[in-house]
């Protein structure tokens, strides 16, 4: 935001009932719904979704994606709609996840992406023509990840697991098993030597 201060009028807001209108609303890891009266406010309300829609619509898509083996990733810019990932695309990025990425890598290449669709949306503010998801594609949805999801298999192999132990947050989400009726945390963090 301080970035482009000079060049445009910016406000954050963190909750739905402080928004006053404008241009261009993003919704970045908003947890509220923007029903239409909240959307009319701005001339269009986009999202940015890591996911090539309209596969993956849902919660967590890159985390998702990289535990089942993904090496790489869409993310997607697209309209809100009263339906959940479901709006119009204006613009998607492909991003290539190194094999040893581990979680905070992984999100800032998501937040770098992010960053560049939010810019990409604004130089392109009034020319874009945004294209319906792909009809002939089935949609696909991902549930929400819980704690349970960071269970590791004690008698699995970390590579069998590796996947999952590095997109576990350590702080929110930490990967973890059971041995003798105990839970153990599990932390990974790369030697940079």
């Amino acid at each position: 935001m301080e970035e482009k201060s000079s060049e445009h009028e910016l406000t954050l807001v963190r909750q739905k009932n402080k928004l006053i209108g404008g241009d261009l609303l993003f919704l970045i890891s908003c947890s509220e719904i923007i029903n239409a009266v909240d959307r009319e406010k701005f001339k269009h309300v986009l999202v940015i979704h890591a996911s090539d829609l309209p596969k993956g619509r849902g919660w967590s898509p890159h985390i998702w994606e990289i535990v089942n083996g993904a090496c790489e990733m869409t993310v997607s810019l697209l309209e809100a709609d009263d339906a959940v990932d479901t709006g119009d695309i204006w613009h998607k990025l492909k991003l290539k996840i190194p094999s040893t990425a581990l979680y905070d890598e992984i999100n800032q290449l998501l937040f770098d992406a992010e960053i560049a669709l939010m810019d990409y949306a604004v130089k392109n503010f009034g020319k874009v023509i945004p294209k319906p998801q792909g009809e002939s594609v089935e949609p696909s949805y991902w549930s929400k990840r819980t704690p349970k999801d960071s269970e590791l298999d004690i008698k699995g192999s970390i590579e069998e697991q590796f996947n999952l132990i590095r997109v576990c947050d350590p702080d929110r989400f930490p990967a973890f098993f059971y041995k003798d009726g105990k839970k153990f945390i599990l932390k990974i963090e790369a030697d940079n030597e």
